[in-house]
């Protein structure tokens, strides 16, 4: 029987580009992450709508 890794994080926010699209993934609190993909255009609301809650 293989051994079980521990869960100790799943590591930072990352965004990359693939192929036409960006995938962005998210750690999640309880564990596990969030991938959204998105286009160009959604990306730039995105940091848009970011921008304007950070400033």
């Amino acid at each position: 029987m293989a051994a079980m890794k521990p869960r100790t994080g799943d590591g930072p926010l990352e965004v990359t580009k693939e192929g036409r699209g960006i995938i962005m993934r998210v750690p999640l609190e309880g564990g596990g992450r969030l991938v959204v993909e998105l286009t160009p255009d959604e990306a730039a609301a995105l940091a848009e709508a970011l921008n304007g809650v950070v400033g």
